[in-house]
């Protein structure tokens, strides 16, 4: 049970809880022991997902809060929304563009286009979390309906091991260019490719605009672990290797940037976006009162898609 006011909430735990987790807690890194009644305070108008830990250490619901948050990898997170939330709303289209599955080999990918001759690809990581939680390609609909952006193709791509692979995996960095092929192959030329991302997902999208600046010239980056490097598994403690890369590279994508201010990643994300406006590169960025979820990745989507494929 929690208890809500304008800047805090103050969480009632069960009997068999013994710690609590969320997007303030970093999730797997920092539980907060819990001996009673717990009052955080949290920024104005907050989103905020939590679970409960067992004295095993298993994530469990607050049985006393049913609204489950929208997540497509856990089932035990719970939301809260404090006074003045306001959730902006991905727009809907009228037509909903026809998604069409593919595999090659053991990987599977996801291919729509919103009208005909697309000028542009929007390829995905994470495919089915950002085809069927996130609705992409719905909003790319929808914008083309608004006159908002051209006709594209979108691409959802869907991890094996997005652990391992979107660790600057050179491996799956090849098979991820030859889904792009073979895309191409079966559909037309790509155009302009915008790479789009969450957390791993959108650590892997900047390292690919980074090593393939011609072929990437556009990221949609929406809570990048920026916490990795080569090699590192910490996505908590990490050294933050790729913002070095950016700080030297020649040539810079152009980027919208997103990050909830609950997250672990809030820190690396501002420096990102502290080294691209010195560097005089191209970009957008905004913080949300929310965490490392799908509530605050949808809000991006739209005001992305229009900066990235828009006119300016």
């Amino acid at each position: 049970m929690v208890q809500v006011s304008r800047r805090s909430v103050t969480f009632l735990p069960p009997p068999k809880a013994r710690a609590l987790i969320g997007d303030f807690s970093d999730w797997e890194r920092d539980p907060i022991p819990l001996a009673g009644p717990l009052t955080l305070e949290f920024p104005e108008g907050a989103y905020v997902e939590y679970a409960f830990l067992d004295e095993e250490g298993r994530p469990f619901p607050d049985p006393d809060n049913p609204e489950r948050a929208d997540n497509p990898w856990w089932t035990y997170p719970r939301a809260i929304r404090l006074p003045g939330f306001r959730y902006e709303a991905p727009p809907e289209p009228q037509a909903e563009p026809k998604v069409a599955r593919h595999r090659l080999g053991e990987r599977r990918y996801y291919v729509a286009e919103t009208g005909p001759y697309p000028r542009a690809t929007v390829v995905a990581q994470d495919g089915v979390a950002f085809y069927r939680t996130a609705g992409l390609h719905r909003v790319a609909q929808a914008l083309l309906e608004a006159g908002e952006i051209p006709p594209v193709r979108l691409v959802f791509v869907e991890p094996i091991d997005r652990n391992r692979e979107y660790r600057f995996h050179e491996g799956y960095e090849a098979e991820f260019h030859r889904v792009l092929e073979q895309v191409e192959k079966d559909h037309g030329p790509l155009g302009e490719v915008v790479l789009v991302g969450a957390s791993l997902g959108g650590l892997f999208s900047l390292w690919q605009a980074l090593r393939h600046p011609e072929r990437f010239p556009k990221v949609l980056a929406l809570s990048p672990a920026l916490k990795a490097h080569p090699g590192g598994m910490d996505a908590y403690r990490d050294r933050e290797w790729l913002l070095e890369q950016y700080a030297e590279a020649q040539r810079l994508p152009r980027i919208y940037l997103e990050v909830g201010l609950l997250e672990w990643l809030l820190g690396p994300n501002r420096r990102f976006a502290a080294l691209l406006a010195d560097r005089k590169a191209p970009h957008a960025y905004r913080e949300r009162p929310s965490g490392h979820n799908w509530v605050t990745w949808k809000q991006a989507l739209a005001p992305g898609l229009g900066y990235l494929l828009g006119t300016v």
